[in-house]
C-alpha cells in the first residue's frame, strides 16, 4: 500500500457532524491500493467500554484517489478513532500521531472529536434540499407595465446588448406565476431588482429601492406573496461587493477627495480618482470604474449593507440572499451577515457566488450553499460530446463530491447555465437529445438544481450578453416537447425523496467508454440512471440482483436476465429504473 497517498484530519470536510448524533469520517489512499478500511472508534474516557468498529464504504474516487467514508453514533457525543487499512494480507494502522505496522495503544495518540456541539453544526434549511430553482432576470422575462419602460425600449425579442433595455418588470412575472407554477419549480432566484442605472442591475444605486422600471417595492411585495401563495419561495440577488459610480456616498467622495466623510468607505489608492491607462485610482469590480468596491471592512460599511440585508427580509419576506462577487469580501462580513439574517429569518437560505473551491465559506458560519459552476462545468463538458469517457467523468464528479460534506452536497446550487454563461442549449451545439441528458444529470444528482429561465423552451445564447435573451412567449416558437420533458423531470425529483437526499454513486463508469450507470438511494428505494453517451444505439449492461425494477417514466416492469440488466438505449438516450426496499 501507498502510505504516501494516506490522507485525514479530524476536521473540515473529512471528520464533521452530519447531525446531532452522526459523525461522519472520511479517508484517501491511492486509487485501487486498499482493499478494506475499518474504522475503529471508542470514548477516550472509557475506551473499553465504549469499543466499535466501522466498515468503511469505497464512495467515490477521482483519477489518483479513493475515497472511503464511515457514519459514526458515538453513544456520549465524543470520538477517538484510527483506521485499520488493508490490502491481501498486509494491514496497517492510521492515527494522528503516524501510520503503524502495529495497533498502537488507544486512545493516546488517536484521532480526536472532542464533542458533538449543535450550534457549531453546518445547517442549511431543510427546504432547500427539495427546491428546484427557476433563475429570472426581469428585464428580460415578460412586460407586463409598459408605463415603466425606459426610454428608450427596444422591441421584444430583440438582440440583447450591454445597454439595450426590452421593458421586462416585476409585473411581467406576477402575470406568468401560471407559466412557472405550471413548470413545476417551487422556488424563483432573481437577478437584482434595486434601482441601478445599468439594464442588468448589477451596479446598485439604492439598495432600499426596486428599481424604478420593475416597479415598486409594492410590486415586489405583491410578487412575493403571490409566490408564498403558491409554494415557491423567492431568494433576491444582493451586491455587496460593489455598487453604482453615481452612489450618493461615492459621489461624495469624488466631489470632496480625502476630506469627505464617506473615503473609508472604499479603497481609495490615489486622489484625486483618476481612471489611468484604464485601471481605476480606486478598487472596483473587474478593473470597471464604474463599479467603485466597497470597504466592507469599515463597521460604518457594514451596518449599512446588514441593513439592507435585513430590511427585505422582514419587508418583504425574501426567503434568501444569492450574493454578487461574495468571494472578494471579507469573511468577518459574511459572518455577521449570516448572524443578521438568520435572526430575521431562521430559515433563509445563503447563496454565495464562488466559482471555486468554497469549503472555507461552507462550515456553517457564513453561506449554505455556492453557485456550483465546477459541477456545470464537468456535465456540460461531458454531455456536449461523446469524446470524453464515464471513467473520466466519474473522476470529475467524485473529485467534486469529496470538497464537501454531505450535508453541503445536499444544497449546493447546481446549475447548467446562468446570466452570466452560455446557454445550455448553445453548448451543446443545438442538439436537444444532449440537453436532455445534461438535465437529467442536473435533475437526478444530489443538491438543489436551478434552471435558467427559457431553457425549458429552447433559447439558445452564447456569451454574455447573447445568453440574456428576452424570454420566448409566443406558442409557436416554443419547444414545448422539450417544455414537457422538464415538467416530467421536475416532477420525478419532487415524487421521489431519494432523488433529493439520497447517497449518490457510480456503478458503471469505464475507460474509453462513454456510457455511465450511477445509482441514489436511500433506506426505502434506490434509484439507477442509464445514460447513453454515444451517437449509437447500445445495450448497457449490469448485474441486478432482484427482479423487481420498473421505469420511473413509463411505470413498466423491467426485468434482469440470469441477474444481468440489460437495457436498450437510444442514441443519445437515457433510462430511469426504481424500485422499493
Amino acid at each position: 500500500m501507498l502510505r504516501e497517498c494516506f490522507y485525514h484530519v479530524s476536521q473540515s470536510n473529512w471528520a464533521y457532524a452530519y447531525d446531532k448524533h452522526t459523525i461522519h469520517l472520511r479517508v484517501r489512499t491511492k486509487r485501487d491500493d486498499v482493499m478494506d478500511i475499518l474504522t475503529i472508534t471508542g470514548d477516550k474516557y472509557d475506551w473499553d467500554r465504549t469499543y466499535a468498529e466501522y466498515p468503511m464504504k469505497k464512495t467515490a474516487s477521482d483519477a489518483y484517489f479513493d475515497y472511503w467514508e464511515a457514519s459514526v453514533k458515538p453513544k456520549y457525543g465524543r470520538l477517538s478513532y484510527g483506521f485499520r487499512m488493508s490490502a491481501g494480507s498486509e494491514s496497517v494502522w492510521m492515527t494522528e500521531s503516524g501510520i503503524h505496522d502495529e495497533q498502537p495503544a488507544p486512545p493516546g495518540g488517536y484521532y480526536d472529536f472532542p464533542y458533538i456541539h449543535e450550534v457549531d453544526m453546518y445547517a442549511a434549511p431543510e427546504w432547500a434540499k427539495s427546491a428546484i430553482f427557476y433563475q429570472v432576470i426581469p428585464e428580460r422575462f415578460a412586460n407586463g407595465d409598459p408605463s415603466n419602460d425606459p426610454d428608450p425600449t427596444e422591441p421584444w425579442g430583440g438582440q440583447p446588448t450591454n445597454d439595450n433595455s426590452f421593458g421586462g418588470d416585476l409585473q411581467g412575472i406576477i402575470d406568468h406565476l401560471d407559466y412557472i407554477d405550471n413548470l413545476g419549480v417551487n422556488a424563483i432566484y432573481l437577478t437584482p431588482v434595486f434601482h441601478s442605472p445599468s439594464n442588468h442591475k448589477y451596479d446598485t444605486l439604492d439598495y432600499k429601492k426596486v428599481d424604478p422600471q420593475f416597479g415598486s417595492n409594492e410590486t415586489l411585495k405583491q410578487l412575493v406573496d403571490a409566490c408564498h401563495a403558491r409554494g415557491i419561495r423567492v431568494m433576491l440577488d444582493a451586491v455587496f461587493n460593489h455598487c453604482s459610480e453615481h452612489f450618493p456616498f461615492f459621489q461624495d467622495v469624488v466631489r470632496h477627495g480625502e476630506k469627505s466623510e464617506y473615503a473609508d468607505w472604499f479603497h481609495v489608492r490615489e486622489y484625486p480618482l483618476a481612471v489611468r491607462d484604464g485601471i481605476p485610482s480606486y478598487d472596483t469590480f473587474g478593473f470597471f470604474p464604474h463599479m467603485p468596491k466597497f470597504n466592507t471592512a469599515n463597521l460604518r460599511v457594514k451596518q449599512y449593507l446588514l441593513d439592507v440585508a435585513e430590511y427585505w427580509i422582514k419587508e418583504i419576506q425574501i426567503d434568501g440572499w444569492r450574493l454578487d462577487v461574495a468571494s472578494e469580501i471579507d469573511h468577518h462580513f459574511w459572518r455577521d451577515f449570516r448572524k443578521v439574517v438568520k435572526a430575521a429569518n431562521p430559515d433563509a437560505y445563503i447563496v454565495g457566488e464562488v466559482w471555486n473551491d468554497s469549503m472555507k465559506w461552507l462550515l456553517g458560519d457564513q453561506f449554505d450553499s455556492v453557485m456550483n459552476y465546477p459541477f456545470s462545468s464537468k456535465v456540460l463538458e461531458f454531455f456536449s460530446q461523446s469524446a470524453m469517457d464515464g471513467y473520466t467523468f466519474a473522476n470529475s464528479m467524485g473529485f467534486l463530491l469529496m470538497r464537501y460534506p454531505q450535508q453541503t452536497n445536499e444544497v449546493i446550487f447546481n446549475l447548467l447555465c446562468s446570466h452570466d454563461t452560455p446557454r445550455v442549449l448553445t453548448c451543446v451545439g443545438e442538439d436537444k437529445r444532449r440537453v436532455k441528458l445534461c438535465v437529467v444529470f442536473l435533475l437526478t444528482y444530489m443538491g438543489t438544481p436551478c434552471i435558467y429561465y427559457g431553457d425549458e423552451i429552447g433559447l439558445t445564447g452564447g456569451p454574455d450578453p447573447d445568453c440574456r435573451k428576452c424570454m420566448e412567449w409566443d406558442p409557436d416558437k416554443q419547444d414545448n416537447e422539450l417544455y414537457d420533458f422538464y415538467r416530467l423531470l421536475i416532477a420525478l425529483r419532487k415524487d421521489y425523496d431519494v432523488l433529493r437526499s439520497g447517497s449518490f454513486r457510480f456503478l458503471k463508469a469505464d475507460p474509453g467508454d462513454p456510457r455511465i450507470i450511477y445509482e441514489r438511494l436511500n433506506g426505502h428505494m434506490h434509484f439507477t440512471v442509464w445514460m447513453n453517451n454515444t451517437e449509437e444505439e447500445t445495450v448497457l449492461s449490469h448485474p441486478m440482483e432482484t427482479d423487481d425494477w420498473k421505469d420511473a417514466l413509463s411505470g413498466e416492469t423491467v426485468i434482469p436476465e440470469d441477474g444481468i440488466m440489460n437495457i436498450k438505449l437510444d442514441p443519445l438516450g437515457y433510462r430511469i429504473l426504481y424500485r422499493f426496499l
